[in-house]
């Protein structure tokens, strides 16, 4: 039975799930981030759009976008 527990939490704790990726404006300046690429906001882009994670765009200070709100 103690094998069978430690067994099903292994397993269980091995899998994680996918990292949700967003997008920004530029490698700096950016103030909010998008979820879908062709986002409107991000329409007026001069610089390159970077994909992100969500995690490390909000470690930035960054919001969603208020057309994806």
């Amino acid at each position: 039975m103690k094998y069978t527990l430690l067994l099903l939490f292994i397993l269980l704790t091995s899998f994680s799930l996918p990292e949700t990726s967003v997008y920004i404006c530029g490698p700096k300046g950016a103030k909010k981030y998008h979820y879908n690429e062709n986002c409107r906001g991000l329409s007026a882009c001069s610089h390159t759009i970077i994909k992100t994670s969500l995690k490390q765009a909000q470690g930035y200070g960054l919001t969603l976008c208020g057309w994806e709100d």
